[in-house]
């Protein structure tokens, strides 16, 4: 007989409990495709940069999830989250 699967922790959690879990000051990195940024923007745009809808930037989130801030690569997202006095972890 196998377990039965157990809920995701954010079922579990409201987002300001979640968020507290990791204390205020941890972020997560995590790969995001352009298009996805873009989605997110009120025009679809943004203006005064061109990205290709696959490009591969990386994001910086609060452990709720919220996106704080989006780079080109990995080291720059790292770098402005220590910058920012905030413990980045990466997500795959």
């Amino acid at each position: 007989m196998t377990p039965a699967p157990k809920p995701p922790l954010n079922a579990l959690l409201s987002p300001e409990a979640f968020a507290a879990l990791g204390a205020p000051d941890v972020v997560y990195v995590r790969p995001v495709r352009a298009a996805e940024v873009l989605a997110s923007t009120p025009t679809g745009r943004i203006d005064g940069i061109a990205l290709d809808p696959d490009q591969v930037l990386f994001a910086v989130h609060r452990a709720d999830g919220e996106r704080l801030a989006v780079l080109g690569d990995r080291d720059s997202a790292m770098a402005a989250a220590v910058a920012h006095e905030l413990a980045p972890v990466s997500v795959h």
